[in-house]
């Protein structure tokens, strides 16, 4: 395994990157490294998202067509299915989904099933790196173990291991894949070396850690103190929501300090492959060390409780105007987990969703970036979205607003629908009938 080889390898653009998952991350990689001229081969195993890219094609909102066509008319990025094609790769990047089960405990089978699907192609002096979420430990214990049993080869000897934790925000316009600071730990020192080097060819500012399990650590933490602070804000909105207090108006006094806060924000719950799921993947493995992770633990069940919140407050409030929950119609504002983007990944809109109907409404939905809500690991709603004509206002008793797309007229909404309550704060800027806007 020679290091000098690799990192000229890659200084030169010979290198041939490998990116496992095609996904929200993965995609953006494969652009990024692809833009900097290095020839990419992605693997996935669904076949329509394969055909799409070799088309030319995107099926994320945010990724536009061109970035994608550009690199398969150079002939830049191959898309495939074929994971005996890892062999051509000098790296392999794995950006696969790391969800929890029905226990709230972490889900490795994407991880495993793709270290048995890549290990048997592995070739000494070839870097993999892993960059799904996970717990500390995954990487030199999981995955580390899996791929030398396939391959018959040794990590760290034959060939490189790494971690890095991807840090992609879809829709954000001020960060993108290039720009945000890449963490990378190795499983040795020459592991952390080439795996640098490959990053730092391609994005802008590259952070080396000591370890895998520093680097795997470091995506928690950043992700636990988002968890965290939301929950409190949650909680805080539950108090403010009872004594009569606009949560938001203070939110937007306190940021006025212009040291010792910052400033986080409520909402229905958390939504994302990222914030909801991270504090039990820590909590999880905590226990094993018998540490008992009680603050993350219970900011976790706040937040995860929050969609059970919306609808307990819209039942009060329909009981206030005589009428129940059950048996009324509700349209659903907002079904993508954040705004101005098509990711329904974790978002609180599907179980605020699923609890109406268990309460007996009937539901129906408006999101201009979903137009058909597709099957997930979770539910499988079968609905399509609604638009926001009088027609649909005069079947709803209430609307909800979950996910605040700021191309949608909430003044319309408000003047077209009995009640509504908004979890978002969209509704700020509306002048009318401000009497019909509930919070939650």
């Amino acid at each position: 395994m020679d290091t000098r080889t690799f990192i000229d390898k890659v200084g030169s653009k010979e290198a041939v990157v490998g990116v496992v998952g095609l996904g929200y991350v993965g995609l953006p990689l494969v652009i990024t490294f692809g833009r900097k001229g290095f020839r990419m081969v992605g693997f996935d195993i669904d076949a329509q998202k394969v055909a799409k890219l070799t088309r030319g094609e995107s099926y994320i909102k945010h990724i536009a067509a061109k970035d994608t066509a550009e690199l398969i008319a150079t002939k830049k990025f191959s898309p495939t299915t074929d994971y005996a094609r890892v062999k051509e790769c000098d790296a392999i990047l794995i950006c696969v989904p790391t969800p929890l089960n029905r226990n709230r405990e972490p889900d490795m089978t994407y991880i495993e099933s793709t270290a048995h699907a890549v290990g048997p192609h592995l070739r000494a002096g070839q870097l993999v790196v892993l960059e799904s979420t996970t717990y500390p430990g995954t990487t030199d214990e999981l995955l580390c173990e899996i791929l030398e049993k396939e391959s018959g080869l040794k990590a760290g000897k034959d060939f490189f291991l790494a971690f890095s934790p991807e840090r992609e925000d879809p829709g954000n316009p001020k960060f993108n894949t290039r720009s945000i600071p890449k963490v990378v730990g190795g499983l040795t020192p020459a592991c952390r070396e080439v795996s640098a080097a490959l990053y730092a060819a391609a994005l802008d500012k590259v952070v080396p850690v000591s370890s895998t399990r520093v680097a795997e650590m470091t995506k928690l933490l950043e992700n636990i103190f988002r968890c965290v602070n939301i929950a409190l804000v949650n909680e805080l909105k539950i108090v403010c929501d009872r004594m009569d207090i606009d949560i938001w108006e203070v939110i937007e006094a306190s940021s006025t300090k212009p040291f010792g806060f910052m400033p986080f924000y409520p909402g229905p719950g958390l939504g994302g492959h990222c914030i909801p799921i991270d504090p039990f993947y820590l909590t999880w493995k905590a226990r094993e060390y018998e540490v008992a992770t009680r603050f993350i633990e219970l900011a976790g069940d706040i937040n995860t409780d929050m969609p059970r919140y919306v609808i307990e407050r819209t039942a009060e409030v329909l009981n206030s105007q005589r009428k129940a929950l059950n048996g009324c119609t509700i349209l659903v504002v907002g079904v993508a987990y954040k705004r101005d983007i098509d990711d329904l990944r974790e978002s609180p809109a599907l179980r605020v969703i699923e609890l109406l109907q268990e309460r007996g409404v009937d539901v129906v939905y408006h999101d201009p970036f979903i137009p058909k809500l597709p099957a997930t690991r979770k539910y499988r709603l079968e609905m399509s979205s609604r638009p926001l004509k009088p027609e649909t206002f005069a079947q709803c008793d209430a609307a909800i607003i979950v996910t605040d797309h700021t191309g949608i007229d909430y003044q319309a909404i408000v003047d077209g629908v009995p009640l509504v309550v908004d979890t978002r704060n969209a509704t700020k800027a509306v002048v009318k009938n401000r009497h019909k806007i509930y919070k939650a």
